[in-house]
């Protein structure tokens, strides 16, 4: 090999054994070798993940390109260009003096380029006297004609990756949206079963998914994810199966009594309220103290809770209901305190509030705290949804729409008002 194939940098940048090496493989190009060089950097730009490049590494090495005159990088041409920082910092969209320095060194440290420096630092090209470039000083593009078929792999496994890292993800997303549907189901139908533990785990997996990066880290939570939904169903399946067991022994037990030929069915009394029962009190009185409100006086009150719909549109109340277990989780309130809103609100009326509260945003520091407040009061008689939906709506409507209000901030004369 000629020793003119190595260079050293000049002034205090230093020399190591590993730029030697570089320097001494990107000499070896084959006799007429010539490549596209826009090919070359979009591959570089495909595999710069791999190659450990940056975005501005990358716009300067776009700008150097861009000094070379022929549209391809062919062996025996001089590979060099010998711009100033001025010029470089031009094509390089204005970058700043410091940073092009720095991007130029992390381009000769990955391998992308050369220096090749004068004896007094200084880039510049030497001419014959047919005006033919005869040595050039400044950066050497030989390394990008050396390295074009492993750039063009680094840049095919970077694209594979991005697949997989894509299909994985996609995995995640159809996992998670089990589990989230599956856990609020169990949550609102009131099935038996440690459902704020799985959540809290649940949660915990999430936030990993936002910080993770690597296909592996990825594939780790999609195991958990996995394992989880799996615990989750097996808890419910087997309540099924053993809700379904017992409603079959009971049709078959009425079955047999119903083949009695000694019954003597029409002498009894149809109904709890012909043999004099009362409904119970309790019951009674929590039904009278939360008044239910339209399901379009809530959605007007409350839009942002459409959007955690399964669908996006809220139709109906279940749909209000399974919307609102949704924001429950995010807002970070527990299931008990909503199961208990549930019980003394009913859960139509529980689902709105938890509407109400989304809405509210920032103004409420704790959702979990402010619901059991609201669920205590609910309990004692002193609370009603109406206020809080008027209030809202005022919030919502144009400035030119918005009712007068009362010395306390009811609207005046309201039928809504607690």
């Amino acid at each position: 090999m000629q020793t003119g194939n190595v260079t050293t940098p000049f002034g205090r940048r230093p020399m190591s054994l590993a730029l030697i090496k570089k320097q001494m493989e990107s000499a070896e190009i084959k006799p007429g070798k010539s490549v596209d060089k826009w090919q070359i950097y979009r591959d570089i730009c495909d595999a710069r993940s791999l190659l450990g490049l940056r975005d501005r590494a990358l716009s300067v090495l776009n700008a150097l390109l861009s000094f070379y005159p022929e549209a391809c990088l062919s062996e025996g041409n001089n590979l060099v260009v010998f711009p100033s920082n001025a010029q470089l910092a031009t094509r390089a969209n204005g970058i700043a003096g410091t940073t092009l320095r720095e991007n130029l060194a992390l381009l000769v440290n990955a391998g992308m380029i050369r220096r090749k420096d004068s004896p007094n630092g200084k880039r510049y090209a030497r001419k014959d006297r047919g005006g033919g470039i005869k040595e050039a000083f400044g950066f050497s593009l030989a390394p990008l004609l050396a390295r074009s078929e492993e750039l063009a792999r680094l840049a095919q496994q970077a694209a594979a990756e991005r697949k997989q890292l894509k299909i994985m993800k996609e995995k995640i997303s159809l996992c998670r949206r089990d589990i989230r549907k599956i856990l609020g189901a169990a949550i609102e139908e009131r099935a038996s079963g440690d459902w704020g533990k799985i959540e809290t785990h649940f949660v915990g997996l999430i936030s990993q998914v936002q910080k993770a990066r690597t296909l592996q880290a990825l594939n780790n939570i999609f195991g958990e994810m996995s394992m989880l939904l799996e615990g989750l169903l097996n808890t419910l399946e087997n309540q099924l199966i053993s809700k379904k067991s017992d409603t079959n022994d009971d049709e078959y037990r009425r079955h047999i009594q119903n083949s009695e030929t000694d019954s003597n069915i029409e002498s009894e009394p149809r109904s709890k309220k012909e043999q004099g029962e009362k409904s119970s009190p309790t019951i009674s009185q929590r039904n009278d103290r939360i008044k239910a409100f339209p399901l379009g006086l809530v959605l007007r009150a409350c839009p942002d809770v459409a959007m955690y719909a399964p669908s996006g549109i809220i139709g109906n109340w279940r749909d209000l209901m399974s919307a609102a277990v949704t924001v429950r989780s995010m807002l970070g309130v527990s299931p008990s305190a909503y199961q208990d809103a549930c019980h003394v609100m009913g859960s139509e009326m529980a689902a709105a509030a938890m509407a109400c509260i989304l809405q509210r945003g920032g103004r409420i520091n704790s959702a979990g705290g402010y619901l059991r407040d609201l669920t205590r009061r609910a309990e004692k008689g002193d609370f009603s949804l109406g206020p809080m939906l008027m209030a809202l709506m005022r919030a919502n409507a144009p400035l030119g729409n918005r009712q007068v209000r009362g010395e306390r901030g009811d609207v005046a004369g309201s039928e809504y008002a607690a």
